[in-house]
């Protein structure tokens, strides 16, 4: 396979990284391809079985080595808290009448949430409440 090849390939194989979800695969993939084209076009590699062997040797031996420390890096989940596990105690706008044990909308950091009534007191619309914890997009909140 000529040099150009090899480097379509892994142009296309890191485009295909690009536009899929993240699982880092597909990169190192791209690189081998690339690392590949380049030695044939400077005349390192001459036969075909050598380029597969050594394309199938860069990509999987990169992927094993180089992806666990890249998907650490990459990760989003910082020991396990997210912005949103953060939210207990803040404070909460209530923007609807919500009963006892019922369900409405409030505004907390800016955004709209859907929020239960934790108290044994309906929260009146414009009162401020803490929220107590969330719970997907629901804020369980409860009078100050």
């Amino acid at each position: 396979m000529s040099w150009w090849l090899w480097a379509f390939l892994g142009i296309l194989l890191l485009a295909g990284e690009m536009v899929t979800p993240g699982g880092f695969y597909m990169l190192f993939f791209g690189i081998g391809a690339l690392l590949v084209g380049a030695l044939v076009g400077l005349d390192v590699i001459h036969s075909a079985w050598m380029s597969w062997l050594l394309f199938s040797g860069l990509s999987v031996g990169s992927l094993l080595v180089l992806r666990p420390p890249l998907r650490r890096l990459m990760a989003t989940d910082r020991g396990g808290i997210s912005p949103v596990d953060t939210m207990g105690g803040e404070t909460a706008i209530v923007l609807e009448d919500i009963p006892p044990d019922g369900r409405g909308k409030a505004e907390c950091r800016g955004s709209t949430w859907n929020a239960h009534n934790l108290g044994n007191k309906p929260l009146s619309k414009g009162q401020r409440s803490l929220v107590h914890h969330v719970d997907g997009i629901t804020l369980w909140i409860k009078p100050e």
